[in-house]
């Protein structure tokens, strides 16, 4: 898939957003190795610790229906720069994705940039950063 399809997905996804409270709409598409394309948009809470973001709900999508291989994705909101993801989605994504993915970032102005999950964040805490551990608490 063209990285502009990408990005036309995550810009229609961006349209299902519910943001009573920030009115900020984002919107992510996900396209696995099998070639599907899951797509995300922000949910927000009057408690606003449980809101989540689009990339998160696209790539919990993505997992939920058994998908693990993904190619690369796509983020979209009315920002005047690109729109970066924030640490948790950087997170997840770390946890999820090849440190090389490409993701795309963007504005509806039509800026995009295109990183990989490493540049996102680097130096990310990760599964052998449990796995280093000997199973006792460090004093």
């Amino acid at each position: 898939m063209s990285k502009e399809l990408l990005l036309s997905k995550a810009k229609e996804a961006r349209k299902r957003a519910y943001v009573p409270y920030s009115t900020f709409h984002v919107g992510a598409a996900l396209q696995t190795k099998n070639g599907n394309i899951y797509l995300g948009c922000n949910i927000e809470n009057a408690a606003y610790p449980v809101t989540c973001c689009a990339e998160r709900v696209a790539i919990f999508k993505a997992i939920s229906e058994g998908e693990t291989e993904f190619v690369e994705m796509a983020v979209v909101a009315d920002t005047e720069r690109p729109v970066p993801p924030c640490g948790s989605c950087r997170q997840v994504m770390s946890e999820f994705f090849a440190q090389t993915m490409t993701v795309h970032i963007s504005n509806l102005q039509g800026e995009v940039k295109t990183m990989s999950v490493e540049q996102l964040l680097p130096f990310s805490f990760s599964s052998q950063d449990l796995s280093d551990r000997d199973g006792k608490v460090s004093e």
